[in-house]
């Protein structure tokens, strides 16, 4: 597209790769983002004066057009390697890609490609139709509109006739983050996996991740424990933490804190990286054969080189 104006609805990583792609190509481009902050599912709260990962536990790369962005922020001293081995709950460690971390968290890197974008933070919303040849984002003409964001939160933007032109839902599970503090380490790994386990699906170090050896560990719970505690999600801090110090054989940690995520992560996977449909797109992580941050990229930098080509 060219003389063209596109509004991406969500900043996340898909959302910001999106914009970043249609703005180097010179197209008219601006982020809504209904948050205080960009990152989306890559988020960091500030816990004990320090970041922590509570979405997405890390990134790793296969392409390498998102090995070139990796390997940019390492270069700045934005991403760090962390680790290839995580262990397993009852069982032998287990090995796999290089898994990278953020000194100062995950959004850090979503913030450094937001960097120069027109992004308009505190921004929701409401309704996303049809306008002649365009579209309408609440009253706000645009020519394209990108929903960077879970399915079932597209949806809810959209009109009935024109939801129904997009590919069916793609289903997202829940997950309830724990960040715990001890006074010091009583573990030595840099993740576990968690098996099989009624509370708990994932532990994931995080001073070893972000390079500062805090005694912290973040803990994703399981899918089903989780939908059953989205009303109150700060009420189920007693039993994930009691859960994770008995499988830690550990004390009760000194200071916890949940974050709900009702969106987490894609249960399926698909072979389109992207929907697009009469100037309508959709990208995200749940864009892919196999969900992770390298895909959510990948989705955003591909709807934006379809718009551009269309």
């Amino acid at each position: 597209m060219t003389g063209g104006r596109v509004t991406v609805v969500g900043a996340g990583l898909a959302g910001i790769a999106c914009a970043r792609t249609l703005q180097r190509a010179g197209v008219d481009v601006r982020v809504l983002e209904r948050g205080r902050r960009v990152g989306g599912r890559m988020a960091s709260r500030r816990i004990d004066d320090r970041p922590v990962d509570l979405g997405a536990s890390y990134l790793t790369v296969s392409d390498d057009a998102f090995a070139a962005v990796v390997d940019d922020w390492a270069a700045r001293g934005l991403a760090r390697p962390w680790t290839d081995t995580f262990a397993v709950a009852g069982g032998e460690p287990k090995s796999g890609p290089l898994r990278w971390g953020a000194a100062h968290g995950l959004r850090s890197l979503v913030e450094d490609l937001a960097d120069g974008l027109d992004v308009a933070l505190e921004t929701p919303v409401s309704t996303v139709r049809r306008a002649g040849d365009g579209w309408l984002v609440d009253d706000d003409t645009t020519d394209a509109v990108v929903l960077a964001m879970p399915d079932p939160q597209a949806r809810r933007l959209l009109a009935p006739d024109v939801a129904e032109a997009l590919p069916a839902d793609g289903t997202f599970a829940p997950v309830l983050a724990l960040a715990a503090r001890w006074p010091e380490r009583v573990w030595d790994f840099d993740g576990l996996f968690v098996n099989d386990h009624q509370v708990l699906d994932w532990v994931a170090d995080d001073g070893r991740r972000r390079g500062d050896d805090a005694p912290v560990l973040v803990a994703h719970s399981g899918a089903d424990f989780a939908s059953r505690h989205l009303d109150d999600p700060q009420a189920a801090g007693p039993e994930l933490a009691g859960a994770l110090a008995d499988l830690l054989a550990a004390p009760l940690p000194s200071s916890t804190f949940v974050h709900r995520w009702t969106f987490a992560k894609p249960s399926g996977s698909r072979s389109e990286s992207y929907a697009l449909v009469d100037g309508l797109g959709l990208c995200g992580d749940g864009w892919s054969e196999k969900p992770r941050v390298e895909s959510a990229y990948l989705s955003g930098r591909a709807l934006a080189e379809a718009l551009l080509a269309g």
